[in-house]
């Protein structure tokens, strides 16, 4: 077998790596596809995807966590049969429950699609049901591969599945568009590309499988654990991961149908249409969901590393880890968060000119400052997950999804917030997770982590960088407003000029607050160079 381990945060820039190639083909997906389709059929698009998300978060989201914890565990005592028995026990349960998920979004797609308050999203919900047996046999192959802490197959496998995406999805939208058919229509076509971008990624997969892991267990001593063994500690570990992450999915389901329904209520006295308001709400997401994409990798990649310090009873070393992976997750998130803050206005004239509704940049304002709790949230779960703790990741999430729906009912309910009250509930909810998840780590990590060494010097720097960028921009824009109006050209210079001021700003900062250590430097590829070119001690 080809062993190609890496250090957590190796791993994560391999991941962060894929990301950037994603989000940037994201984007040659999501933003024309809103000038494509439209903002209502984009809000048809995202319904069918909430409800997606949900099926696949059930099928997908605490197993692959639990095999590639159990692969780690494996390989960390050199318990190769043992290893490959996990991963066939685990296939099996993996293609029986996306099966079953599959079909349910297959045959009750209006039902599913009324239960949003959306029954125009029946057709996109259908075609989505293809595509979940396939990931759900992909999770299986990325977390046995994980767990060997071999993080490119999965890089690969994702760049591969959002390209086909891209490709398929704009094809299909456009030319059902051009054809003249209905909102509902085209934006199923646009989630074509999602069924074969999925099937792009397995066939990826598999390839890498063959390649490096599909080779005969060699004859030993070896006693394996029993198929039934296996699956009890899968489900064990996995069913409260999962039932973690499906309490944050549900509660995004009952939050799209809430929002909606209570829009609808008030639609007589709401200077725009619920579709519009909800359609510009979640042409938002891409924007807001950024900043996570870039930390997801991490969460990814800090599992094996905790786990395998933990096997080994290195219980100083995980709680290292640990602080490690929330100091660069404030690094990484904080800023990006506060980008999307400061300067709404040109970011979404620039990225998204379809979306015209006066209430888009205080929703990206609002949805900046709750990417900084999403952020931390996603780590904080990963790192308790890892260590043993599933359970704590639930109890937040279900006090935060209580708040984020009390919100919902009281403010979306009230004309006076209307849809601003969707944002402000997430940053109540997520903001519950992390304080609730602070708490729990300090209670149950050997090294607790400290605010002031992974968050606090972080967020000075980060505040400092938005003012430089927000200052920066009002006069770039003043000095190049031609009879009062900034052009595009003079916008997107103006933004630039933020921008770059705010990076400047931001490496100063951190290196002046020592917000990154040498330490940290050091386990990121090239990162020792980095270091002494920033003269980081």
């Amino acid at each position: 077998m080809a062993e190609k381990k890496q250090n957590y945060l190796h791993g994560a820039s391999i991941l962060a790596a894929g990301v950037v190639i994603m989000k940037i083909l994201g984007a040659v997906y999501k933003l024309p596809l809103v000038r494509i389709i439209g903002v209502e059929a984009n809000g048809y698009f995202n319904v069918a995807y909430v409800i997606y998300q949900v099926m696949l978060t059930v099928s997908t989201a605490g197993l692959p966590v639990a095999l590639s914890r159990m692969i780690s565990e494996a390989t960390t005592l050199g318990r190769d049969a043992q290893a490959k028995k996990i991963f066939n026990v685990s296939m099996t349960t993996f293609i029986i429950i996306g099966s079953v998920f599959s079909a349910l979004m297959f045959l009750f797609p209006t039902e599913l699609a009324i239960l949003m308050k959306r029954p125009e999203a029946a057709q996109s919900i259908r075609v989505l049901s293809a595509s979940l047996l396939p990931v759900c046999i992909a999770s299986a192959y990325r977390g046995y591969m994980q767990g060997h802490s071999n993080m490119i197959p999965t890089t690969v496998s994702q760049v591969l599945e959002v390209l086909a995406k891209v490709i398929v999805g704009l094809a299909a939208a456009w030319l059902l568009v051009r054809a003249g058919r209905s909102d509902p229509i085209t934006a199923a076509g646009a989630v074509i590309g999602v069924v074969i971008g999925s099937f792009a990624a397995l066939i990826c997969l598999l390839f890498y499988y063959r390649r490096d892991y599909n080779r005969k267990i060699a004859a030993s001593s070896e006693k394996t654990d029993s198929a039934g063994v296996i699956l009890k500690k899968l489900m064990k570990i996995g069913i409260p991961i999962t039932l973690g992450a499906s309490v944050m999915s549900v509660i995004s389901m009952i939050d799209t149908s809430l929002v909606n329904m209570q829009l609808e209520a008030n639609a007589a006295i709401l200077a725009e249409t619920p579709s519009t308001l909800w359609g510009t709400y979640s042409a938002l997401f891409p924007l807001y969901n950024l900043p996570s994409a870039f930390i997801t990798p991490l969460t990814i990649s800090v599992v094996p590393a905790i786990v395998s310090h933990m096997t080994n009873k290195q219980h100083r070393e995980a709680g290292l880890v640990a602080s490690s992976s929330l100091r660069i997750t404030s690094i990484i998130a904080f800023p990006m968060g506060v980008g999307l803050a400061v300067v709404p206005g040109p970011i979404i004239k620039l990225l998204l000119p379809t979306v015209t509704s006066e209430t888009a940049p205080l929703l990206l304002t609002i949805l900046g400052i709750a990417s900084f709790f999403v952020c931390i949230s996603l780590v904080s779960n990963a790192i308790l997950q890892a260590s043993g703790h599933e359970k704590y990741p639930i109890i937040s999430m279900l006090i935060a999804g209580a708040i984020k729906i009390g919100a919902n009912l009281v403010l979306v309910g009230n004309p006076k917030f209307n849809i601003y009250g969707a944002p402000i509930g997430s940053i109540l909810c997520f903001a519950v997770i992390c304080v609730l998840n602070w708490f729990f780590m300090r209670k149950c990590m050997p090294v607790r982590p400290r605010f002031s060494d992974t968050m606090l010097k972080p967020i000075v720097s980060s505040v400092v960088m938005g003012g430089g960028a927000w200052a920066v921009y009002g006069l770039a824009s003043k000095l190049l407003a031609s009879g009062g109006e900034l052009s595009k050209i003079s916008m997107l210079f103006s933004l630039v000029a933020a921008v770059g001021t705010g990076v400047v700003l931001y490496l100063v900062m951190i290196i002046t607050t020592k917000a990154i250590t040498l330490d940290d430097m050091k386990l990121i590829p090239g990162g020792e160079k980095a270091a002494k070119l920033l003269k980081i001690k």
